[in-house]
């Protein structure tokens, strides 16, 4: 079973103006309110491409229930932690410009932690654990740490798509995979320059040295990169307009993983994940896979002779 966790889920609404101008009233033409968060994502996309999946973290109040609601709607079941107050609502603006508006969400107590690492400690040998997003109030980084221990000792396949610096505690655990776009990869090694595709390579590299066995590089329109201690695949992305970028990492990681852990060649879920992250860039919300057969014809793969 796949198990995906948002520790702070949330409801993101998107809306499109023709301008946004201050200190005036400004009018939307389109909004649309989905259930969200990095791992939520994840299961949605996974159930698009009919591979089931379970997915937990964290939900409060009356938001928290429409996201739940909303998942049971597309049939992805779920099991998450209740705590008090109410899961954030994002903004996400479309007009001369894409704005992006991400608020905190809810502070989860000690206990209601230990609780989610208790359900992690249940899963079974061979099972994969997705954990994707930002911590909410009041959970620390070693948080992280413990759940990748939990999955190391049981044998439980353990990704992560986070932003974090402290990740020589959880590379130490030997995670599965490792889904940093290209700005967090540098942020992980202190870097502060756009990297390059050469640099990219390196440093993916250099986490493999480390104790991650996959990494599957995220790179927006110049596509993706995908390194473990056998290969090294890039590829390139389709073109297109981009209405939003913030759910397309997340449809990248959610096909990728999907497909790969059904037995699909890694090349062609590479291509897949790569068109699909591409669709979702050029939709409002996640792709509904319509043009995805199309978009896969822009998509181009070149294995790298691993050195």
């Amino acid at each position: 079973m796949i198990y995906t966790c948002t520790m702070n889920a949330a409801i993101d609404l998107y809306v499109e103006l023709d301008t946004l101008k201050p200190g005036r009233v400004n009018r939307t033409v389109d909004e649309d309110y989905q259930p969200n968060g990095k791992g939520v994502n994840v299961s949605i996309i996974l159930k698009k491409y009919k591979i089931d999946s379970v997915a937990m973290g964290f939900v409060a109040g009356f938001t928290g229930r429409f996201i739940e609601q909303s998942l049971h709607e597309m049939d992805v079941k779920t099991d998450f932690v209740q705590v008090d107050g109410i899961t954030r609502v994002n903004v996400f603006m479309n007009a001369d410009k894409e704005y992006k508006l991400v608020n905190q969400g809810p502070s989860v107590t000690a206990e209601k932690q230990q609780e989610l690492l208790d359900k992690v400690a249940q899963f079974h040998a061979g099972d994969t654990f997705i954990v994707s997003g930002s911590l909410p109030r009041n959970v620390s980084e070693s948080i992280l740490a413990e759940m990748a221990k939990i999955c190391e000792t049981n044998g439980i396949d353990f990704v992560l798509d986070t932003s974090i610096r402290s990740l020589q505690a959880i590379l130490h655990h030997k995670p599965y995979l490792l889904k940093p776009n290209e700005e967090e990869l540098a942020d992980f090694f202190g870097l502060e320059h756009e990297l390059t595709e050469e640099e990219c390579i390196h440093y993916g590299k250099e986490l493999l040295t480390q104790g991650a066995r996959n990494i599957l590089i995220s790179r927006g329109e110049k596509g993706s990169i995908f390194i473990n201690d056998d290969t090294c695949i890039l590829a390139t992305s389709p073109k297109g307009d981009v209405l939003n970028t913030a759910c397309a990492g997340d449809a990248l990681l959610g096909t990728f993983i999907g497909l790969y852990k059904n037995g699909t060649p890694l090349e062609e879920a590479l291509m897949r994940a790569t068109a699909t992250g591409a669709s979702t860039a050029f939709s409002k919300g996640l792709s509904d896979l319509q043009d995805v057969p199309q978009l896969l014809n822009q998509v181009e793969v070149t294995r790298r002779e691993y050195v």
